[in-house]
């Protein structure tokens, strides 16, 4: 599959924009009416004299009604699944679930069937778990809940919490959460009873 170049992309843009134009049977006179746009600069902007930006291709998509990259060309989107390598970290297998970093983070992960001794921790944040099969233990808080599948959590992530196996068998569940639970988690004692 051949990619363009950007100057390729960019070439295209105004015979794409006259193509458009005409087929719609609207005049640059019309068009710079609805743009704003001067129809000399329209004029150079088909003819491929004026490089397209921004502030010139957003009106013109408002008045033609059409999304942006129908303008530009945009290359067709690529392969939209996620084929990330699960990791083990901590006893624990993560599939990734989102490419792009920052952001929502998404993660499938597979706990094993193990008694571990809860260490809460805190960290900036909000997260959501999803329990696909098996039962999650969570300590959040005060509270020692158990999570069965089909059952879901969302919690702030400020307060002291710990997840696992309950020890039964192996458990496997969905975790999303923002950036901030990237970062390294900060130790927190738990509530003394």
């Amino acid at each position: 599959m051949s990619t363009e170049s950007t100057d390729d992309v960019l070439a295209g843009v105004g015979p794409r924009l006259r193509r458009m134009r005409r087929e719609r049977e609207v005049t640059l006179a019309a068009l710079s009416a609805a743009t704003g746009i001067s129809v000399s600069t329209l004029s150079r902007l088909e003819s491929g004299l004026r490089k397209p930006s921004l502030e010139l291709l957003l009106p013109i998509a408002q008045a033609h009604q059409v999304p942006l990259d129908e303008l530009v060309g945009a290359p067709p989107v690529g392969d939209p699944r996620v084929r990330a390598q699960p990791l083990e970290q901590h006893g624990r297998t993560f599939w990734p679930l989102t490419r792009q970093p920052g952001g929502l983070q998404a993660f499938k992960v597979l706990e094993p069937q193990r008694r571990q001794e809860p260490e809460p921790r805190t960290h900036e944040g909000y997260e959501w778990l999803y329990v696909l099969s098996g039962r999650l233990r969570l300590v959040l808080g005060e509270h020692d809940v158990v999570l069965s599948a089909g059952e879901a959590a969302e919690f702030d992530t400020r307060v002291p919490h710990w997840f696992g196996s309950t020890g039964d068998g192996p458990v496997e569940f969905l975790s999303l959460f923002g950036p901030q639970g990237e970062r390294m988690h900060v130790r927190a004692r738990p509530a003394r009873k």
